[in-house]
């Protein structure tokens, strides 16, 4: 296994980061009973699923392990920066949550520790792989053995304010562009980009464009659909000016927040915002429609995995963490708690789900939810094209309103030589 060297300044962004976790780092139940295991337990996790159903887990996990549990919570962007700099230490969590194709990447860089072991021991009695979407399976699969377990499964579409759009909300580009004209006044806008760069990925779909393609390796296919989905953004916030310029940050919220503050008429996320939407504004009349059409309807499904890494100093302990948090049980608490879509197939039967107007909307758009880093994750480079080249080309065009041909031969040039090293 081999990393990167790293700069003064990446040393600088891995302490950072860690000054970033320390406020939410906690070690919950100090006086569980001692047992064979005892010490610390880390956990890296996303700072937008501190659910009290996975509280419960760590709590009830602390009692029967005698270990304390110090469950760091960070932003994406700052939690992968804290984990390669663990990678090149060889100081390792216990547990990571992860998101897209990392676990992938981190399985060909040989810094994700195959789970091939356990499942052949515990899939039974977890109902694994069997009560699993295939494609939760498949995205967290490497040359046919599993290196990480699924523990959210989502998709996203477009939520609107129904007092501003009214009853029929935009089903294709044109009209949500005819829409957003008409209701953007004031300090009010039609619509709300994300600066998040994976946002950019639904419009991509609609228009039938491919991040990778294994058979030529390039890159966004075909390219004068990627060209088109990534000026229609654009244009939303410059030419057409109905959506606000995107501000760069590791802060995927800013248009949750606009929507909440009625400021936003539509915004395109998922189910991650539907807690802070209805904790923020339980007044807001909120609608939930499918995703846009363009060619084809479509849009990309997200979600979360678990991942150990090959240093973690206890894998046994590691795995029972994970099994319980994507207990069946767990799911319908996180579920009730925060609207969040599970990867099981059984949850999407369970009468809470299909009785909620709102969940089911987002399990009905599953089924033409796509990995769009599905053909790039194999390759191991996942993370330096999606997370940081592609992010470039996205604020490049979105948010700088550069030419799309201009940044497209620059994130071309950058992704050549990443897939050649």
């Amino acid at each position: 296994m081999s990393h990167k060297q790293f700069s003064r300044r990446d040393v600088l962004r891995f302490a950072g980061a860690a000054a970033v976790a320390a406020p939410f780092a906690t070690g919950c139940g100090a006086g569980a009973p001692a047992s064979d295991a005892g010490g610390a337990f880390t956990v890296y996790w996303n700072a937008g699923h501190g659910y009290q159903a996975y509280q419960q887990v760590i709590d009830e996990f602390q009692k029967a392990h005698g270990v304390t549990v110090n469950f760091q919570k960070y932003q994406w962007p700052d939690l992968r920066t804290r984990l390669l700099a663990d990678f090149a230490s060889g100081t390792v969590p216990d547990v990571v949550e992860t998101q897209g194709a990392w676990v992938q990447e981190f399985a060909v860089s040989g810094d994700a520790l195959s789970l091939q072991d356990y499942v052949a021991k515990d899939g039974a009695a977890m109902e694994f792989p069997d009560d699993w979407l295939p494609a939760t399976v498949a995205r967290n699969t490497y040359q046919d053995r599993l290196y990480g377990a699924q523990m959210h499964y989502t998709c996203s579409l477009l939520l609107y304010n129904k007092e501003m759009v009214g009853d029929t909300p935009p089903s294709t580009w044109d009209e949500l562009l005819t829409a957003a004209r008409e209701l953007t006044t004031g300090d009010v806008y039609g619509i709300a980009l994300n600066q998040d760069s994976s946002y950019a990925w639904p419009w991509l779909l609609q228009n039938g464009v491919r991040f990778y393609d294994p058979s030529s390796r390039r890159t966004l296919v075909d390219r004068d659909a990627a060209v088109e989905a990534l000026q229609f953004q654009a244009d939303l916030a410059h030419k057409h000016k109905v959506s606000p310029v995107p501000v760069p940050s590791t802060d995927y919220a800013g248009p949750q927040k606009l929507l909440s503050a009625k400021r936003a008429a539509m915004i395109i996320t998922g189910p991650w915002d539907l807690k802070p939407i209805t904790e923020s504004s339980p007044d807001l009349d909120l609608g939930i429609a499918p995703a846009l059409r363009q060619k084809e309807q479509a849009t990309i499904s997200a979600g979360a995995s678990l991942m150990v890494p090959t240093k973690a100093a206890r894998p046994d302990l590691s795995w029972d963490f994970i099994k319980r948090v994507t207990a069946l049980d767990v799911e319908r608490a996180a579920t009730r708690e925060a609207g969040m879509l599970m990867p099981r197939k059984s949850w999407a039967g369970l009468p809470e789900v299909q009785a909620d107007e709102r969940t089911k909307a987002f399990a009905d758009g599953l089924p033409y939810a796509v990995d769009y880093l599905q053909d790039l994750g194999p390759t191991g480079k996942s993370g330096e094209i999606a997370d940081n080249l592609f992010k470039q080309l996205y604020q490049s065009v979105v948010v700088q309103n550069t030419p799309v041909t201009e940044a497209l031969a620059v994130f071309d040039a950058a992704a050549e030589q990443a897939l050649a090293g």
